[in-house]
């Protein structure tokens, strides 16, 4: 059952409508301090992750090429552009309730980041993943956690429309999860130490995202997910035993 996800949208959608009925009530240092705090956390957790590495060179190999193949392709602009075509809608509903906010624009960059954020972040689809193949929620339960705070955080700013960022959200989250379920009995136990590894720097880079930082391509470091465990497979297969 995919308790962690519903868990995770459930905190979005909670967060995101108390932010928009009662976040003004929260000071402006309060909501700054908890953008640094909740990056500080994301990181934290991808130290974590990281430290279950089984072979160190395949999981580097998959994060390069994956990035590579990511920003081939543009995955992150390719995704800011699907969300960009509901612009239409959002604006009606704009001129009609922007909470105060008159720039139309500087709202839509915000409102695609945010979604970007909750439906396109390493911590979330590598949380969807290793759900779907050990049962483990603890990624998404802790990720459920930020996700409420940075939901309410946001709709302070950007109103109610935030909380239904929960329905993409479940819809990619459910989608992983049993996609996951089907290449679980092709893997190993070594290889899934590497696949947790590296969502755990996926994390880390989403940490410093998050913090201001850094701004990395999350979205395009998301093959790395897709090509981890077959390279741990075959660099513990093949090259090893030519190394040894």
């Amino acid at each position: 059952m995919p308790t962690g996800i519903i868990i995770n949208s459930s905190a979005i959608l909670l967060g995101g409508l108390l932010g928009a009925l009662l976040g003004h009530h929260i000071p402006e240092r309060i909501r700054t301090t908890l953008s640094v705090i909740f990056g500080l956390c994301s990181m934290g957790m991808g130290i974590v992750y990281i430290a279950n590495i089984n072979t160190l060179p395949a999981v580097i190999l998959a994060v390069i090429i994956g990035v590579v193949i990511g920003e081939l392709l543009f995955l992150e602009k390719q995704i800011a552009s699907g969300i960009g075509k509901i612009r239409g809608p959002l604006e009606k509903i704009l001129k009609s309730d922007n909470h105060g906010n008159d720039d139309t624009e500087e709202f839509m960059n915000s409102f695609i980041s945010v979604v970007v954020l909750f439906c396109a972040s390493g911590t979330g689809i590598f949380g969807a993943i290793e759900s779907g193949m050990s049962g483990d929620h603890t990624v998404l339960i802790a990720k459920a956690i930020l996700d409420f705070f940075t939901a309410m955080t946001f709709a302070i700013k950007l109103g109610p429309l935030v909380a239904f960022i929960a329905v993409p959200q479940v819809i990619i989250m459910l989608t992983l999860f049993f996609s996951s379920g089907l290449i679980h009995p092709a893997t190993n136990e070594l290889m899934r130490l590497d696949f947790t590894a590296c969502g755990g720097i996926l994390m880390l880079a989403t940490g410093f995202r998050i913090s201001g930082i850094k701004h990395f391509p999350i979205a395009n470091m998301i093959p790395a997910m897709i090509l981890v465990m077959p390279f741990s497979y075959l660099w513990t297969a093949y090259i090893v035993p030519l190394l040894s």
